[in-house]
């Protein structure tokens, strides 16, 4: 047992990214009582910077900002009995562990370190290469009386599963309790993003989402937790909180993990009091037999200009552009991408003109460089009328791309490294299962397995389109924008993006269920209109959940694309306007109108012809354009 009570073991956050808030240990130390602090550091990106950092001096490639975070508040974590877990180790947690053994030393404190190797792999070709361990390594070092256990790759969640295996005694048949503690480690591993970050209705929270306070599980023997946060601080923790975050980054109903798959279309949330959310009902079943692996590369080289366009005739200027670019250093690698930023009858420059990005990669650097920026900036005073560039000519910048492997489990040696420096192995799960996954599409797509990465679908969970028919909607609609009624949270995985939809009340659900198809999504989002695009339901949650595949193309490293991330797609989507049923609107109806119009694009006011609208304006002019639903319409 490693908490202050056999029943309940409080496990709280302080980072869910490498650059998180710094002040966030001190503030959850001081803030109440918990008896683990976890730190997530690692994301795809984060192990491309961490293997250039190792590149440059082999004594790197960990998360250099822990140490100066954990300086002041090492002695009030010892003195109160907080355990510190955390993943910033990185590429070299032996590293890390020796320079908080050295911290220790200089601070005069007896503190015990212990970490947990073997992520890393040999993989030819490759920057970095880290298989996604599991929690039992932690677990080991815990439980032999380390006060801070540091980790290179494990899943995000394992920093809480390891803890509750540690208190509670779990054995790796317990999969329940497990698959519970995943969830419970998937809603802490982002921080606030479960506490009211980055919230589709953050107008709503008391604070209006100044400043959300970071996140705590209490964790229970049978894996359920309830989530909570200290007293008085910012944000919220709210069903609909923890839906957004527990829809971050999925794919199917199995979240593949190395230790259990999680059913997440098994988990519930209630309200458990003010600022609570019980989290229970997840089910386990056994692990596959791979890990994921994530493996980044350099890419290449990259480099990016940006034309503004002003006033008339901005497709030929666009075209000009593109003509004499493309002589000047070639086609090859060269992409062009217009930014309709410009208003009609606009009175400054800026509301009139569009912006074209411009960007060009390639395994020459000098070609990416100087020859290409030099070229972009001698069209000056020799090109289209108003011709203006937003950055100076400049050298390319490296870049790289991140790819999801799998390695049998039995081929990675897992080591807890104890306090005592006795090194232990972690033997792999014994009882595995094979997960039957969909053929993922496009000409880089590798299967994956794991579950802070792309989790894969297993036998039981087919894609779902919806209804075979879509329930007839037989109310009136009124149009506005979709996130009036809905949330939403979208987020990258390598190439692929996912996109999670929750309805605020049941009837909401029932709708959104029936009439949120793939194919109205590709309709609200054209840029997937090509891509293989999968929906999963989770009832539970009063949700859908997209997988777009390829969407990011080489993920969020190498990507040029406005939104490398997707963080926006979900804001994106609820920005359409769409015919929405009235009974879900506040105010009632007043007036009658037709049916079945395509949706509009975000702003635009319904059948006026008339200037694009704000959001807001659009919400009002959906008052006075009240229809009687047809069946698939919107």
């Amino acid at each position: 047992m490693i908490g202050a009570s056999p029943d309940v073991l409080r496990i709280g956050n302080a980072s869910g990214f490498y650059g998180d808030r710094s002040s966030a240990w001190r503030e959850m130390l001081d803030g109440g009582d918990l008896d683990v602090l976890t730190g997530d550091y690692l994301a795809e990106l984060t192990m491309l910077i961490l293997g250039r950092d190792r590149h440059r001096d082999p004594e790197l490639g960990y998360a250099r900002t822990f140490l100066r975070q954990l300086e002041p508040c090492l002695g009030t974590a010892l003195d109160r009995g907080v355990r510190i877990v955390t993943n910033a180790g990185g590429l070299h947690p032996a590293g890390l562990a020796a320079a908080l053994r050295t911290l220790a030393d200089r601070l005069g404190l007896p503190a015990r370190i212990g970490y947990v190797e073997g992520d890393a792999l040999d993989r030819p070709g490759t920057l970095t290469a880290n298989a996604y361990l599991g929690a039992f390594g932690i677990a080991a070092c815990l439980s032999a009386g380390a006060d801070v256990v540091v980790t290179g790759r494990v899943t995000d969640a394992s920093l809480a599963v390891g803890p509750g295996i540690a208190h509670f005694g779990w054995t790796r048949a317990d999969l329940d309790p497990l698959a519970g503690a995943t969830v419970a480690g998937h809603l802490l591993e982002c921080g606030t993003q479960v506490s009211g970050g980055n919230f589709s209705f953050f107008t709503e929270l008391p604070d209006g989402g100044r400043r959300p306070g970071f996140p705590i599980a209490e964790l229970h023997p049978d894996g359920s937790a309830v989530l909570t946060k200290h007293p008085g601080t910012g944000g919220a923790v709210t069903r609909e909180t923890v839906t957004a975050q527990l829809l971050y980054e999925i794919a199917g109903p199995d979240y593949l993990g190395p230790d259990v798959v999680t059913r997440l279309d098994t988990v519930t949330l209630t309200d458990a009091g003010p600022d609570r959310v019980r989290v229970s009902g997840a089910r386990g079943t056994p692990p596959p037999p791979t890990l994921k692996v994530g493996v980044t590369r350099l890419g290449g080289f990259r480099n990016s200009m940006t034309f503004v366009l002003c006033g008339l005739d901005i497709e030929a200027k666009v075209a000009l552009v593109r003509e004499q670019l493309t002589e000047a250093v070639g086609a090859d690698g060269l992409e062009f991408t217009l930014a309709r930023t410009d208003h009609a009858d606009a009175v400054d420059t800026e509301t009139a003109s569009a912006l074209l990005h411009v960007h060009l990669n390639d395994r020459d650097p000098k070609r990416a460089g100087r020859a290409f920026s030099a070229a972009a900036v001698e069209l000056a005073l020799a090109s289209y009328p108003g011709c203006t560039l937003t950055t100076p000519p400049g050298d390319a910048s490296p870049y790289g791309v991140f790819a999801a492997e799998q390695v049998a489990q039995e081929r990675v040696r897992q080591v807890a490294v104890l306090p005592s420096g006795e090194r232990v192995d972690i033997a792999p799960p014994p009882v595995t299962a094979p997960q039957h996954a969909e053929p993922l599409a496009g000409p880089d797509a590798v299967p994956l397995a794991g579950p802070d990465g792309e989790p894969l679908t297993g036998p039981d969970a087919e894609p779902l389109a919806g209804p075979d028919e879509p329930p007839a909607e037989t109310g009136p609609t009124r149009r506005a924008p979709l996130g009036t009624v809905v949330g939403a949270r979208s987020g990258d995985k390598g190439g692929d993006a996912n996109l999670g939809v929750w309805a605020r009340s049941d009837a909401g659900h029932h709708w959104l269920r029936g009439w949120l198809t793939v194919e109205r999504l590709r309709t609200l989002l054209p840029e997937t209109a090509t891509l293989p695009v999968r929906r999963y339901d989770l009832p539970h949650l009063r949700a859908v959940n997209f997988v777009l595949t390829g969407l990011l193309g080489a993920g969020a490293a190498g990507s040029t694309r406005f939104d490398p991330q997707a963080k926006a797609l979900g804001e994106l989507l609820r920005a359409r306007v769409v015919d929405l049923p009235a009974e879900l609107l506040p105010g009632p109806p007043t007036q009658a109108a037709g049916t079945g119009k395509a949706p509009l694009r975000a702003g635009e006011a319904a059948g006026t012809g008339a200037a694009p609208l704000h959001a807001a304006e659009a919400v009002q002019a959906g008052e006075a354009a009240v229809r009687p639903a047809a069946a698939g319409s919107g």
